[in-house]
Formats: C-alpha cells, sequence, structure tokens
C-alpha cells in the first residue's frame, strides 16, 4: 500500500500495544515494515521539536509501497474504527481511515 511519511508515522503510533500472540507477530513485522531504513533516515532528514514533533525533509519524502498483508490491515482497520467509535480519530488519521476504512 502507498503511504507517505506522515501516514507511517502515525499508524506506528495506533498500532495495538496488546493482544494475543498472533496479532503481536503481525504487528511486529508489520511495525518492522513501516520503519524508515537508514537510507531513507539520511534522505529525509528528521528532527526532533522541542515540543514532541518530527520534522523532515518534505521535497524528498514520496509515498512508498509497504507491504501489508491481510490480517496486518484487518488490525489496522478495526484500530481505527475503534479510535472512530470512541471519537477519538485526529486530524492526522483522515488519510489512514480512507485508505483503510473508507473504501
Amino acid at each position: 500500500m502507498k503511504l507517505d511519511v506522515s501516514e507511517r508515522i502515525n499508524l506506528l503510533s495506533i498500532l495495538p500495544q496488546e493482544g494475543s500472540f498472533l496479532t503481536l507477530k503481525i504487528v511486529r513485522e508489520l511495525r518492522e515494515n513501516l520503519s524508515f531504513t537508514e537510507e531513507e533516515h539520511k534522505k529525509f532528514q528528521f528532527k526532533n521539536l522541542s515540543d514532541n514533533r518530527i520534522s523532515w525533509n518534505t521535497k524528498e519524502a514520496k509515498e512508498n509501497n509497504i507491504e501489508i498483508g491481510k490480517k496486518a490491515e484487518s488490525i489496522i482497520r478495526e484500530k481505527l474504527e475503534e479510535l472512530d467509535e470512541q471519537k477519538k480519530l485526529k486530524n492526522e488519521h483522515f488519510t489512514l481511515y480512507e485508505k483503510f476504512v473508507g473504501r
């Protein structure tokens, strides 16, 4: 699935921290797929800002095709639907919600 830098970061932040062994195994693999390589770190020039935000070189930041299996996609969809039901979706979740739920 095509995801940009902010979508990858936001997705990493909402993945479940607990669950069944199978869920945790899938989430672990998904975190690895969503994480940034050393080459990407150099290219995007990530910087931690004082207010707990991250900035990067947006000229270099293109969408990347990230491998997401059916079960991982289901876990993401469930989490986004849960946030929606609890009215805890944020603006930064908008494109993720469209890609995973609003199809």
